[in-house]
Formats: structure tokens, sequence, C-alpha cells
């Protein structure tokens, strides 16, 4: 018997436990949302949601030996990609546990806050937005440093509020969408198989425009303001920021550009006393902690993808989409619709781009789509359709401090909007297509 597939082809059954992972944890969220319980997407645990999957998946054909299941798990969740990914995301906690507490966060948003003319205050605070998210690495931890800024300026010079938290949550996801150091990043680009630099590249064509687009737009709907209080930074505390930027660009490998930045963070924080060597021990394992549950998420759904490759899911899938798909302009839309829905489910774009990306990698070799276009596609649309939701945390948390509600930060998200219509361009028209693609459907 093929060790790499079941001798039972389950089709479309196959995907059941990954569908009882995805009703318990967004069933459970959804009904204690309902109910108004903070954090309601956490009072049932997702890991206890994937082992519940997992289990119904080893009991999946009884006649098959126990053992060669645990084996196909096993030989999932632990092969190298995702030890590569798990390794990244524990450095890359590390990094910015480590950048915060030697207080480069606090220098990077004072650094931005001080140059925003009165006149541009409110696209001023989408650049900052998109700066901080971009070397942070992180959505939510932009958010919550800027957003209170932002509303407590705004209020105070009587701009609107929705525009304001609108600014904070695009250039959140601005920088979520493309910084290296990334989740998203991370898990789209070791999904299917490309470089860090080249998904980059590729994002910032599209996302750039995107940019532009709302910048102008949050210029001429923002209004005129001004900032006060201490806005104190230290131009050497954001050195580790650019530093991880630019070696990752150059194609250093990211787990070296990772340990040159913690180290960096360190003895920054050690030489000018905001850290000890203790306390940028703690802060280092802090963020690592921080990214300890996605990783476990990660081994834990790349194993179970495993066995639903095994028992013919993922070939039933496939099948499915292909014979819907006419041409690649299809099978694009199909990728980023699946990780954009995905992403709306379980409200966590990372994870949808862990499940998501398998499938597109097996679409993308189908119709000649680059491994940097796939990361590009899933990370666009996971991100963007996230920042969407009325009940994303970026959304809560801008909401709660405002008061503003959901569809009236929504009818301001002039960067979302703008980054979903630049990447259906390149889709429609066929846009940014390596010379390796032109050559596989015979175009000059």
């Amino acid at each position: 018997m093929d060790e790499s597939r079941s001798s039972k082809r389950y089709g479309f059954i196959a995907f059941v436990p990954l569908l009882v992972f995805l009703a318990l944890y967004i069933g459970f969220g959804l009904f204690f949302t309902a109910q108004g319980v903070p954090k309601a997407f956490k009072q049932f645990p997702r890991h206890v949601a994937l082992l519940i999957g997992i289990f119904i998946a080893v009991l999946m054909n009884r006649k098959e030996n126990f053992g060669t299941k645990i084996d196909v798990f096993s030989k999932n969740a632990g092969n190298e990609g995702v030890m590569l990914i798990g390794l990244i995301y524990l450095l890359a906690g590390g990094f910015q546990g480590a950048a915060k507490a030697m207080g480069g966060v606090d220098s990077i948003v004072n650094l931005g806050l001080t140059y925003i003319p009165s006149a541009l205050l409110i696209p001023g605070v989408f650049l900052m937005s998109c700066f901080i998210s971009t070397a942070i690495g992180t959505s939510m931890g932009t958010i919550a440093a800027m957003a209170p800024i932002a509303i407590g300026v705004a209020t105070k010079s009587d701009l609107n509020l929705a525009v304001a938290c609108s600014a904070v949550i695009g250039g959140a996801y601005f920088g979520d969408n493309l910084s290296i150091i990334s989740d998203t990043t991370i898990s789209a680009t070791k999904g299917v198989g490309c470089e860090m630099k080249d998904k980059f590249r590729m994002n910032l064509l599209i996302a750039l425009p995107a940019a532009v687009f709302a910048f102008i737009l949050y210029a001429i709907m923002g209004g005129k303001g001004t900032i006060t209080g201490d806005l104190d930074f230290h131009l050497i505390r954001i050195i580790p920021y650019i530093v991880v930027l630019i070696t990752a660009l150059t194609g250093m490998n990211v787990v070296a550009v990772l340990f040159v930045g913690i180290v960096m963070a360190g003895l920054i924080g050690i030489l000018q006393g905001t850290l000890t060597f203790m306390t940028f021990v703690q802060s280092l394992g802090e963020g690592m902690e921080d990214m300890m549950s996605i990783t476990i998420v990660a081994i834990l759904i790349s194993g179970l993808i495993g066995l639903i490759k095994y028992y013919g899911g993922i070939d039933w899938l496939i099948n499915k989409i292909t014979s819907r798909i006419k041409n690649r302009k299809g099978a694009e839309y199909g990728i980023g619709l699946l990780s954009g829905l995905l992403s709306i489910s379980l409200v966590n774009n990372t994870i949808a781009i862990i499940i998501s990306a398998p499938i597109a990698k097996e679409i993308g070799l189908q119709y000649k789509i680059s491994p940097k276009r796939l990361a590009s596609l899933l990370d666009i649309f996971a991100c963007a359709f996230l920042a969407l939701c009325p009940h994303d945390g970026g959304m809560l948390i801008v909401t709660g401090l405002s008061g503003v509600a959901p569809t009236a930060v929504l009818a301001h998200s002039y960067y979302i909007f703008g980054l979903i219509a630049a990447a259906v361009i390149t889709i429609q028209f066929g846009l940014l297509r390596t010379k390796e693609e032109k050559a596989a459907i015979g175009l000059s």
C-alpha cells in the first residue's frame, strides 16, 4: 500500500475534522461574543478545538492501523518547514519583546508624532501606523500604541474620530501585510516556499498604490489638529528595526536577521540603562511566550492537514476547485477568496494562511503561479478581509476607546478598500507576472 495515502479515499468527508475545529472555535467565539463576554474567541481554546479535530481524524478508517495514522500526523506536524516557521515565530516574538522593553516602540511613535504637520494630522497618523507596523511586525501592537494617541488628538482637535480610527487600522495592516517579522508574512512565505524579500517586493507593488490613495483621502478628510505632550525619542533605539528590515531585504537568512536584531536590542538597552541583563532575558522570554500559542497551532494544523491529504481531501478539493477554474485568473481569485473567507471565519489571518498555504501551493503548481505571487495573495486577502471585520481585535480596541460604531470606521477604511482593489486589478489584468510565469504561458 502507498504509505502517502490511505486505503480509503474520503473526498469531502476528509475535511470533517477541520470543519469540526472551525465549528467549535468559531461557534463558541460567536456565542460568547453575543453574550458580551470579553475575549470571546479565547473562551474555548483553539488548541482544544484542534485536538478534538485531530482525534476525529485519527479515528477515521478504523480498518487502518492506528499507529500509521499517528505517523502521518507526526511527519507532517514535524516537517522541516513547520519547524522553521516555529523557530522564526519565536525569534520574531523575542525580538519584538526585547525591542519594546528597550524603548524602541516608544521612540518610533514619538519620532513620527514630532514631525507630523498640523495640517496633515490624520494622514500623518496613517503613515506613522504604517511605519510602526512594518518595524514591529504586528497590527495589534501598532493599534495598541497608536489608537489612544490618535483618538486623544482627534478629540482635542474636534476631528472626525471614525477617520482617525480607520487611519490607525489601515496603517497597522499595511505593515502587518509587509513586515518580514510579521507572523502572516512568515506563514505565507514558508507555507508556499518563497523568499521573504521576493514576497515583500511583490506585496509592495500592490500595497504602495493603495497607501498613496489612502493618504490623499485622509489628507482631504482629516482636517487640522495639534499634538501635545512628552514626545521624547532616541534615534539609537530605532536602529535594530532598521537593521532588521534592511538585512532581510538584502536576502540575509531571516533566522540570522532576527538573531542580529535581538542582540542589537539587548546591547542598546543595556548600554543606555533601559535594560539589565536579566530584564533583557525576561523581555526576550515574554516575547517568545506571546508567539508560543501560534507556534503550537501551526504544528497541530500542519499535522491535521497532513491527515486530510492522506485521506484524499486535498486532492478532492483541488479537483473541485480546478474543475470550476478555467484559467490562472480564476485560480488567483480562488486562492484570495479562500484565504480571505477563512480569515473572517477564524478572526485570525495567520491561521487562515497556515490552512490555505498548502492548498494554494498545489493550485499554484497546476497554473504556474510563482510562490511569491501565492504568498502575496494569501497575505493580502487574509489581512484585508480581517481588517473589515467588525469583531476583529483591532476594531474592538479603537471602537472601545473612541465609542465610534464599527460601521463608521469601516466607511473610512480607504487603505483596505484600496488594497483589495489593487490586488483585484493585478488579477483581472494579469499584472506583475514574473519572467518564468510569462514563459510558461507563452507570453513575451
